[in-house]
């Protein structure tokens, strides 16, 4: 055995797909634990201050993640040791209460600008970036995201409180990002919007997630129709700015396949009865909270052709007719109803609904 050399080792280790494997194959001797370290592809970061003591041995990394706290030199030692990264995985679990305890009792400062420039300049085959709840990630990590990182096709900024209209204009520039989440990104406006459907994106976004944006409008929600191969909407709790004057922009987009309107209060039958006949690739919407929305709009999808998942909870203004007429949709797999109705539906009613799809309560 002694006489396989590295590139024998590594056609071994190709077979291995177990972590635990790998594990008792690099504790074997030094050659071995070399030739795992060189052809490991992808990492999980518990403790962070150990970076520099075990990253060394895998400079071939591909996929690195760290839902923990980690400052700006961890990744700057990153950027400088895996070049090859294409999957940085940053998004944070912790709670904002514990970000807001860690703040005050330790003083370590989360990953910012610098770190994620950084891993921008030295990463430049980056594909997918999760930077969920990192509350230092502003326009300047962003920025460098989207000059940098030509094959960047996955950016999660959820909840980067700090990102706004500057961020978005680099972003739009982009002629290879697919899936963008601005999530509570709650400084981006009308302008941000209008950069999106103008821009080179607009030729490639099939996933766009604006939920809690609540300073949009109708203005910007009716430019998103320029934006021709969008699949995947949510504009979830971005407030009462967006009328049907939006909805009815929303509707002219015949690529969606899945739509989220949760309370958007003043969203009427008018919008769901266009989205209805327009939108006939639509697969899932959710109308959660869309008071103004009645029996009359959800009827609509009783013809549709694709719908399987319709949301209709804290929509109180539905009956049971309405819901017979929609069950006929031959498509429809899971509809959701408010659980507050519940003693209100007879109980043959909703076996006959049963009957054509699964019946959940929310």
């Amino acid at each position: 055995m002694s006489a396989l050399g590295d590139d024998e080792l590594s056609l071994v280790l190709k077979w291995v797909y177990d972590q635990n494997d790998r594990k008792s194959f690099s504790q074997v001797c030094k050659q071995w634990l070399r030739v795992e370290g060189l052809t490991r592809l992808s990492i999980r970061v518990l403790e962070p201050d150990l970076i520099p003591v075990f990253l060394p041995r895998f400079p071939n990394l591909l996929f690195f993640e760290a839902q923990v706290f980690i400052s700006n030199p961890h990744l700057e030692f990153v950027a400088k040791t895996c070049p090859k990264l294409q999957v940085l995985n940053l998004n944070l679990k912790k709670t904002l209460e514990e970000f807001e305890e860690l703040d005050e009792n330790s003083g370590f400062e989360d990953v910012g600008n610098d770190g994620i420039s950084a891993l921008a300049n030295g990463c430049p085959n980056l594909s997918k970036v999760l930077l969920r709840k990192r509350k230092n990630v502003a326009n300047f990590a962003v920025i460098s995201l989207a000059k940098l990182c030509r094959n960047l096709t996955t950016l999660d900024l959820g909840r980067c409180n700090l990102v706004d209209d500057r961020a978005v204009e680099a972003i739009g520039c982009s002629n290879s990002i697919r899936v963008l989440n601005f999530e509570a990104c709650s400084l981006i406006t009308d302008h941000g919007l209008a950069v999106l459907a103008t821009g080179y994106i607009s030729k490639t976004l099939k996933k766009l997630v604006l939920a809690e944006c609540d300073r949009i409008t109708d203005s910007g929600v009716s430019m998103l129709k320029h934006i021709c191969c969008l699949e995947e909407l949510n504009l979830a709790e971005c407030g009462p700015k967006i009328t049907d004057s939006g909805g009815l922009a929303v509707s002219s987009l015949s690529s969606l396949k899945k739509l989220n309107l949760g309370w958007l209060i003043n969203l009427s039958d008018v919008t769901v009865i266009a989205i209805a006949n327009n939108c006939v690739k639509l697969v899932s919407i959710d109308l959660t909270g869309c008071e103004l929305v009645t029996g009359v709009g959800v009827r609509a999808f009783g013809n549709h052709g694709s719908l399987e998942y319709l949301v209709l909870a804290s929509c109180y203004n539905i009956c049971m007719n309405d819901l017979s007429i929609v069950v006929r949709c031959q498509s429809l797999r899971d509809i959701v109803l408010d659980k507050g109705l519940r003693m209100w539906i007879p109980m043959p009613m909703q076996v006959h609904i049963s009957k054509f799809c699964q019946l959940h309560w929310r």
